[in-house]
Order: structure tokens, then C-alpha cells, then sequence
């Protein structure tokens, strides 16, 4: 089970706080596969060791998983230690920061009619967010990509 391991509860200001810092360090795009069935949208990405995601802030209920390796969850729930197996039902209003503490898969589950990425973000993705990634979580700006070895980015 993914228990509480802290309860230091980050306000929304230290995670966009955190998000700005890890923004003018070297980024990779990680890789991210799409699904679609029957109303449910499924998001898969690919984190190597070492890595810091700061996810968009969604609208709607939705999973997250831990399909393989071991990431910490940190949110205004508390942060977790997850596991390969562990689920996190996400509540609106949510924003996410993740830290792939080994090669690790993170798996988003979405109810929606829809199957264009960008119409699928525009539902469940709140206006106004700062982010340097499109809704395919390739870099809107490619000069900030960096090629590195697993562990090096943070």
C-alpha cells in the first residue's frame, strides 16, 4: 500500500515554486504512449531514474499508478512512496510532483469521450498552467532538450 510517508503537505506555491527551479535545469521528453477505449483515456510514461515530473493541474477525478519501478508522490495529500502496483485516486484540483527513484513506469487513467490530445487537455487540464510540454509531452521548445545518461536529470 502506498502509505504516507511525510506529512508535510506542500502548499501550490512551493510546487510551482519547485516547478519554476526544475524548469531552467536540462529536460528530456519522456517517453509517453496514449490509449483509448470506450470512454477512458489511459496515459503511459516512461521516467528514468533521477527524474523530476511536475505534472498539470487536472479538473477531473482520475488514477495514477506505479506500473513498474519505485517513484515518490508528493502533492497536497502528503508525499507517498510508491510501488510497482500502487494507486493514487487523484482528486481535481491536483498537482502532482514525482521523483523516479529507479527507472519507473506512471500510468494515468481519464474519463473521456474524446481522442485528439490537444481536445483531451483542453477538458481535463486547468487553463493558465505553466508548462514546457505539449499535450504529447513533447518540449514546446527543443533547445531544451538534453540527451542524458539515466540519473542525471533531476
Amino acid at each position: 500500500m502506498n502509505d504516507v510517508i511525510e506529512n508535510n503537505i506542500p502548499t501550490r506555491e512551493q510546487i510551482e515554486k519547485l516547478q519554476s527551479e526544475v524548469m531552467a535545469l536540462p529536460q528530456i521528453e519522456p517517453i509517453t504512449e496514449h490509449y483509448f477505449s470506450d470512454g477512458m483515456y489511459c496515459r503511459k510514461v516512461w521516467r528514468p531514474a533521477g527524474t523530476v515530473v511536475i505534472g498539470k493541474v487536472h479538473k477531473k477525478d482520475h488514477f495514477f499508478m506505479c506500473v513498474k519501478g519505485e517513484l515518490l508522490a508528493w502533492s497536497e495529500t502528503g508525499m507517498r512512496h510508491l510501488k510497482e502496483g500502487d494507486v493514487i485516486c487523484s482528486k481535481p484540483g491536483t498537482k502532482r510532483v514525482t521523483f523516479a527513484i529507479t527507472d519507473s513506469i506512471g500510468l494515468t487513467v481519464h474519463k473521456t469521450d474524446k481522442i485528439d490530445l490537444d481536445e483531451i487537455e483542453e477538458e481535463l487540464i486547468e487553463p493558465g498552467g505553466v508548462s514546457l510540454f505539449d499535450s504529447d509531452n513533447k518540449l514546446k521548445d527543443k533547445t531544451l532538450a538534453h540527451k542524458a545518461p539515466v540519473g542525471e536529470i533531476l
